[in-house]
């Protein structure tokens, strides 16, 4: 099993992590993602809980949007998350986004655009993160693909709701 922490801030952002949170376990069943929202259990003290997945998780995903990036909590969890640069992984995950500004200090891991072949290249990451317990090149495929219409379809989902949102 490999916790993965699953990190978002705003309404957009929420969606797309819970899309993910819903998602990850049916490529690679060994997945254990880990979103506050879905996770964090009424009356516990958050930040606690919030610290002790941030240590444990060796993966995790910050849901960027536009509307995000100026939000501290997110950068707070992408350190966290990488206190171990050997042994851990951070992909920002853009959302509606063609890339990060050259000075955003999250341009330091290698991004991943929500779109099929980079989003492919992010489970391929999982995967080997996995060492022995990986699944084969053939069965991660064809899993992928298998799944990948259900992920693309909500996504497209959290866009047209966000085009419908009127504008304040």
């Amino acid at each position: 099993m490999m916790k993965v922490f699953i990190g978002w801030s705003g309404p957009r952002s929420k969606a797309v992590a819970q899309a993910l949170h819903d998602w990850l376990p049916d490529v690679i069943h060994i997945l254990k993602p880990w979103m506050s929202s879905a996770d964090l259990d009424k009356g516990r003290i958050w930040p606690t809980e919030i610290s002790k997945e941030l240590k444990e998780s060796g993966f995790g995903i910050i849901c960027l949007t536009p509307e995000n990036l100026q939000q501290p909590w997110i950068y707070f969890e992408a350190g966290a998350i990488s206190k171990s640069v050997e042994h851990t992984y951070v992909c920002p995950l853009l959302f509606d986004l063609d890339g990060l500004d050259q000075n955003n200090p999250l341009n330091l891991f290698q991004t991943t655009k929500a779109e099929k072949d980079d989003i492919k290249s992010l489970i391929k990451t999982m995967n080997n993160a996995l060492g022995d317990a990986k699944l084969d090149d053939a069965r991660l495929n064809k899993s992928f693909e298998n799944n990948w219409k259900e992920l693309e379809d909500k996504l497209d989902q959290i866009r047209k709701n966000s085009q419908q949102q009127p504008k304040s």
